[in-house]
């Protein structure tokens, strides 16, 4: 699986291509807030946990990990996740989770970024840290459905692509230039459905329902 491969000039291997492909449909599904979209997110989880080994991104690997149960939490909370133990709707982020979240990304990455350059061999252990943080704040506001896990994303995965042209891991870049794109539609679908309902529910008070992205 870790063979050269040259595809449309790209230099990958068939491990970083199919997790290619996998991370792709995740996010597609994400979009359309299809629940489905947390099983090809364990899968693509653990294919390109094996790609980050390989390239010595050991943020990124252990990310992966990370993203594997919290996708078990998240497709659980997507399917049963509001009081009433309903599918989640999609709602945004008071002032205080907004800090929160901040808060959390910043100390994130101040330890893992310590860790990564004490205790492993990366030549980017600012980077590997500050992005893998921010993923981990991307990953559990998506699986709470909050509309602002898409303004996350959008700066992680910009700056992922230039990490990955670093690493020469140039099919995984264009992905993230790719994801780029698909988070910047996220966002104006997941807003068009919080503002018609109102953001935490609709005008008559009741939650919005999912799967009404592209209605």
């Amino acid at each position: 699986m870790n063979d050269i491969l040259v595809l449309l000039g790209f230099v990958t291997t068939p491990l970083e291509l199919i997790s290619f492909v996998l991370s792709v449909i995740t996010v597609w599904l994400n979009i359309r807030q299809t629940h489905w979209a947390w099983l090809f997110s364990i899968i693509s989880s653990a294919t390109y946990g094996m790609v980050f080994f390989g390239s010595s991104l050991y943020g990124d690997m252990g990310l992966q990990l990370v993203f594997i149960a919290v996708s078990v939490w998240g497709w659980y909370q997507w399917l049963h996740g509001d009081d009433r133990h309903a599918q989640l709707p999609v709602t945004r982020l008071d002032a205080r989770g907004r800090v929160a979240s901040a808060v959390g990304w910043l100390i994130g990455f101040l330890l893992l970024a310590w860790f990564l350059r004490n205790y492993t061999d990366t030549d980017v252990p600012r980077a590997d840290g500050f992005l893998t943080a921010g993923s981990l704040v991307g990953q559990l506001l998506l699986s709470r459905k909050k509309v602002e896990n898409w303004h996350v994303w959008i700066i992680v995965d910009v700056l992922y692509v230039a990490l990955y042209v670093h690493k020469h891991l140039m099919l995984t870049a264009v992905l993230y230039g790719a994801f780029v794109a698909m988070a910047v539609a996220g966002l104006l679908a997941w807003n068009r459905v919080a503002e018609d309902d109102g953001g935490e529910g609709g005008a008559d008070g009741k939650p919005s329902q999912p799967g009404m992205v592209f209605k």
